[in-house]
């Protein structure tokens, strides 16, 4: 019913663990009629926040999250971008967060 109203359709979630490709192979696995555009995830909130302020961010994000920052520069960085990635969490990617 929603696919022929007169409305956008996204799939929303807070989900830092994946990407959105990932997420999406997921959700069409489990029977969902659903475009890759359609989804928009608290990592795509992150991304579109870096490309609006231009910053450069260290990403203390799981490894399955990094293809939805592909194409941002993340040398020098001048920002942090925390997400669920418990084995980032150490001392020295923490000194590197803060410095």
């Amino acid at each position: 019913r929603l696919r022929s109203a007169p409305v956008t359709v996204r799939f929303v979630t807070n989900t830092t663990k994946e990407s959105k490709r990932d997420l999406l192979e997921r959700l069409t696995g489990l029977g969902f009629d659903i475009a890759e555009h359609e989804i928009f995830t608290s990592l795509t909130a992150a991304r579109n926040l870096l490309e609006q302020q231009q910053v450069r961010p260290l990403l203390l994000v799981d490894d399955k999250a990094l293809p939805d920052f592909r194409g941002i520069g993340t040398d020098n960085p001048n920002a942090v971008v925390v997400g669920l990635a418990p084995e980032h969490f150490h001392y020295e990617m923490m000194n590197r967060a803060f410095r």
